[in-house]
């Protein structure tokens, strides 16, 4: 049974570059035995395989997104400490007069490190 765990991972890995984040039908991927098995807990429904807690990344790692919030709120901060008042920031960056001052705050406090 492990060794056909450590097969069906195997081919699961392997095709995972050509279909990330897609819909996989368990027969065209597994060896039929491990749909078998599965078979005995569940069928004809979706589930989710997690990843291996080490393989996870952290929110924006596999995006630009981070980098350019990083800088977005470092520009903010530039223009609060240049004048702008919060709801002038507010409107020019679309967001609740709450989140620029959380973002305020944030910048400050890395600031003083």
């Amino acid at each position: 049974m492990n060794f056909n765990i450590a097969i069906a991972f195997a081919l699961l890995k392997s095709n995972f570059r050509r279909h990330i984040m897609s819909y996989q039908n368990a027969k065209d991927i597994l060896p039929k035995e491990i749909v078998t098995q599965i078979q005995q807990y569940i069928q004809g429904e979706t589930i989710y395989i997690p990843k291996k807690t080490k393989n996870k990344k952290g929110w924006g790692e596999n995006t630009d997104t981070l980098r350019i919030l990083t800088i977005r709120n470092q520009q903010i901060y530039a223009e609060y400490q240049r004048g702008l008042s919060i709801f002038q920031l507010s409107q020019k960056y679309f967001l609740v007069e709450r989140s620029i001052q959380r973002i305020i705050l944030q910048e400050k406090r890395k600031s003083l490190l």
